[in-house]
């Protein structure tokens, strides 16, 4: 498991999300929470916390182009650390609010999570996608596209960035789509806050950008969020 995962882990009870005041919903605080203090150092880069409508505006906002967009062109669920445990269990592992077990080659029983698209408690684990907060197709539409394959699989397996991936149900993920949030939203309205934040987090971490439509929506949703705050963390 990577560093910063494991830490997230194990410090979970602990923490609280940013985006708190306008996300009362506990389930995406216990199952991933972000780190409290602005300043803290990770393996990612220097962080630094930012009104979530300040950092909205640091997004670039130009076209987005969707030609040559393959899903093969990123290289999904690698073992970096060779541990057994691909990117997809790891998510599994770091977010479960109830652990489950593991055996030989990762193979995870029990357990239960929160997915907070939905605010429902899911038991199995099968019932669980691991959704890329910026869908593969968007970031290649934001950037991604002019990317070595080697960068869009870090991308594609992010797991030093703490907002990038996301255990959820799998209906409100296959009905998002490559959706941005102009065209989708989670339908629990406690976690817009926490979805738009998120959002914001993945697009400056990568230094993807967003079309209008994209940045109308967003600034839409933070405006009623006024206590949440995005953690600058650039990718490697």
């Amino acid at each position: 498991m990577s560093s910063a995962r494991r830490l997230m882990a194990l410090a979970c009870p602990l923490l609280v999300l940013s985006a708190a005041a306008c996300t009362p919903s506990a389930s995406h605080e216990d199952a991933k929470p972000p780190p409290t203090d602005p300043s803290a150092s990770s393996s990612g880069g220097t962080k630094a916390g930012l009104r979530l409508t300040d950092a909205i505006g640091r997004l670039k906002v130009t076209r987005e182009a969707r030609s040559g967009y393959e899903r093969d062109k990123f290289h999904l669920w690698t073992d970096e650390d060779h541990d057994g445990c691909d990117t997809r269990k790891e998510v599994l592992l770091a977010e479960a609010v109830k652990k489950p077990q593991q055996g030989k080659s990762c193979k995870l029983t029990g357990g239960s999570w929160r997915s907070y698209y939905d605010d429902k408690t899911v038991t199995n684990a099968r019932k669980l996608d691991i959704d890329h907060v910026v869908p593969l197709a968007e970031a290649w539409d934001s950037g991604a596209s002019k990317w070595t394959p080697g960068r869009r699989a870090l991308y594609a397996n992010d797991l030093e960035g703490e907002r990038s991936l996301v255990a959820v149900s799998l209906g409100p993920n296959r009905t998002k789509g490559d959706k941005d949030p102009a065209e989708w939203m989670p339908p629990a309205k406690d976690a817009t806050c926490t979805y738009v934040t998120d959002w914001v987090t993945v697009k400056l971490r990568w230094k993807l950008s967003a079309d209008r439509a994209e940045v109308k929506a967003l600034r839409t949703t933070a405006a009623g969020c006024k206590d949440a705050t995005v953690t600058l963390t650039p990718a490697p």
